[in-house]
């Protein structure tokens, strides 16, 4: 008796949950690689394509490029799972203070 594991259905039970953790994680991060691949195909086209303006161009790629930024930081460096709570608030509030800083000196240098 002693021989035997004394957890081995357990052992198997998780197995399969993490096989299925797995294979839903890997199917996000295929999901938003095509996702990314497509924005980046929309970007080149809006560049390409002659009848938009500057105007309309730079603004674009910038949300874009936001969008993107959202993506891999959720899905490929894994923000969206537990015990990341910390990085993730000091992330956003660097984020924010340097959005902050941004705005401040663009109303310093145009008004």
């Amino acid at each position: 008796m002693t021989n035997q594991p004394l957890s081995s259905n357990r052992s198997r039970v998780d197995l399969e949950y993490r096989r299925k953790t797995n294979a839903e994680e890997m199917r996000y991060q295929i999901v938003s690689f095509t996702l990314m691949i497509f924005l980046t195909l929309l970007a080149f086209a809006a560049v390409a394509i002659k009848g938009f303006t500057s105007w309309f161009t730079i603004p674009f790629i910038v949300l874009l490029a936001a969008v993107q930024v959202v993506f891999q930081l959720y899905y490929f460096m894994h923000m969206s799972h537990k015990g990341h709570e910390a990085p993730s608030m000091f992330l956003f509030t660097g984020l924010f203070m340097g959005l902050i800083i941004v705005l401040a000196f663009m109303t310093i240098i145009w008004w």
